[in-house]
């Protein structure tokens, strides 16, 4: 018997939510098979199981947090059978009184004996490990090394000649014959969980018979209805039905941790710029009607990440991070461009690992893949640290431009706001007119400490010189 401990799966987590268990009493697993989903700080993961064995008891329900270190599942040996299961038929009775009529000597074990089986029963000596637990323990070094605080650093990643482990893809495919839990993906059961629907009375519609955000929707029917009337219209509803608390936890409580101190040790100064970027949005559909670009979801916010990298070649300083207990400004020689991305769970802030050296397509395919991971709720912790720049795009929200947090360990982030056609005055060979074109608003917040107002300024002109006429790229 062995009780799985929850790791630490993040750098320095002390606490993780279980979601959603994948395995049952009863069930039988093997060494590397996802047992459960848990929430931390910063993402969803899956955990894969140390052990090999029979599942005798989850000892942790779904959605409660507990500390790292906690034992959370139980597993017996492979041979132990689920409770309940029936004893093998050709088993005959024994007579403990006598050991000469099992055939066995002393030493030998006694229990489950078959009488036509006269073999000797051999016990295992103290201090040898099975080969099931050497390889359950080969697997949780395995996973601590995964795990370890530290593992996901803004350095390139080294390969390692140990065996990693295999990384588990959630599928669409139907739930197993006789699992008794609804099939839906994690941003489903929070939305559930959230709006009180029980998931095994939602009739599911979505692929391969799963529960979609529409079906959990289309399930809360009448009742959503009348909360949200109770919430603008006086009623005789009591105090429940007008508000509903939601636990501050996980990635959201993460999130408002770090904007609080960000905001409180770093002097922010925001800057705008307003410009015409009409030239930019004709390149980005030259860009979708080439051949090579026709497998990617290719958008302004392309243009626009690659002309921050290229900025920073001239403004070094925006790619720089103030050190407070070193007393030293680090420069950063690599660009892990951070993209902000909201999610069901909270806001999260994946980066691309060293941008930089991408082409405009691999760059344009790394934000599709962030994106997508991002929207499942599969972003995990390594995919969070280390970055040293942010782009948060307000504009798929209708929203012009803000004043963005910068994110820690970073001294500047862009806020892109909406493309609107607006009026706009342009020069031509007969003078000034008023022509309607494509127009957009930067907003750039930077640490004050190190980053001037020059600095800034100038980061951000050369950026918009780049959105307005992408040929511009080609002097930088």
């Amino acid at each position: 018997m062995a009780d799985y401990l929850l790791p630490d799966v993040g750098e320095g987590l002390t606490e993780a939510e279980i979601v959603a268990w994948r395995v049952k009493e009863g069930d039988t697993v093997q060494i590397n098979d996802i047992v459960v989903e848990i929430e931390t700080a910063k993402s969803l993961v899956e955990l894969p199981s140390p052990y090999a064995g029979v599942v005798t008891a989850l000892l942790v329900p779904e959605g409660e947090t507990v500390p790292v270190g906690t034992a959370i599942i139980s597993i017996g040996d492979p041979s132990e059978k689920p409770a309940g299961a029936p004893a093998p038929a050709d088993i005959g009775e024994i007579d403990l009184s006598n050991p000469a009529a099992s055939g066995g000597g002393e030493g030998e074990s006694l229990v489950g004996r078959n009488k036509a089986d006269r073999g000797p029963i051999r016990r295992p000596r103290k201090g040898l490990a099975s080969p099931t637990t050497e390889a359950a323990a080969a697997t949780q070094m395995q996973l601590q090394g995964a795990f370890a605080p530290g593992g996901a650093q803004s350095q390139a990643v080294v390969e390692s000649d140990e065996p990693a482990v295999p990384a588990h893809t959630v599928t669409d495919e139907p739930a197993p014959v006789g699992d008794a839990r609804a099939l839906a993906k994690p941003p489903v059961r929070k939305l559930a969980k959230d709006l009180g629907v029980d998931l095994s009375t939602v009739t599911a519609t979505g692929p391969n018979g799963s529960i979609s955000r529409e079906d959990v929707q289309a399930a809360v029917g009448s009742t959503r209805t009348s909360y949200e009337s109770a919430a603008v219209a006086t009623t005789s509803y009591d105090a429940a039905e007008r508000e509903r608390r939601e636990p501050i936890k996980g990635v959201r409580k993460m999130m408002g941790q770090a904007m609080v101190d960000s905001a409180f040790s770093a002097p922010h100064v925001t800057e705008w710029v307003t410009i015409d970027v009409t030239r930019t949005m004709e390149f980005v559909e030259r860009l979708k009607s080439r051949r090579e670009f026709r497998d990617v979801k290719v958008s302004p916010l392309l243009v626009l990440a690659r002309a921050c990298m290229l900025a920073m070649r001239r403004t070094p300083e925006i790619n720089s991070f103030w050190d407070e207990p070193a007393q030293e400004i680090v420069f950063k020689s690599y660009v892990n461009l951070g993209i902000a991305a909201a999610t069901p769970r909270g806001l999260v802030v994946p980066n691309i690992k060293d941008a930089e050296r991408l082409s405009l397509l691999e760059l344009a395919g790394a934000l599709n893949q962030l994106a997508a991971t991002a929207r499942e709720g599969k972003t995990q912790p390594a995919e969070m640290s280390g970055g040293s720049f942010t782009i948060t795009n307000v504009g798929v929200f209708g929203v012009d431009a803000g004043t963005p947090i910068i994110n820690p360990g970073e001294s500047a982030i862009l806020c892109f706001g909406a493309v609107k056609k607006q009026p706009w005055v342009v020069s031509t060979d007969s003078g000034e007119e008023i022509v309607v074109r494509q127009v957009t608003q930067l907003a750039l917040s930077f640490d004050h400490r190190h980053v001037d107002g020059e600095k800034g300024s100038r980061f951000l002109s050369d950026v918009a010189a780049i959105m307005e006429d992408p040929a511009a790229a080609l002097l930088f």
